[in-house]
């Protein structure tokens, strides 16, 4: 499984109504290896809170078993596309 987008600078409400839209299991990988599975809520607090470490933004990857998910992701990633997201 390849990463589709590396989170630096995203907009964690968009992030969040766009990754409720997926179909199958999202996955958050750090540089540490720590895999948490943003479909669960837990998770996704788990996983925003270990992104920001210090104050700062750390590193983290995202990997999708469904390729529709990864189509809206790189979508929103890279166009900020919220699709048929709730946003707001």
């Amino acid at each position: 499984m390849t990463p589709i987008m590396n989170l630096h600078n995203i907009d964690v409400a968009e992030f969040l109504a766009v990754l409720d839209t997926c179909e199958g299991n999202v996955y958050l990988v750090t540089n540490e290896g720590d895999r948490l599975n943003l479909k669960s809520k837990l998770c996704q607090l788990l996983g925003l809170t270990k992104l920001i470490e210090g104050g700062k933004i750390a590193e983290a990857s995202i990997f999708c078993d469904n390729k529709n998910d990864e189509s809206k992701l790189f979508r929103f990633n890279f166009f900020g596309d919220t699709a048929d997201a709730n946003v707001g």
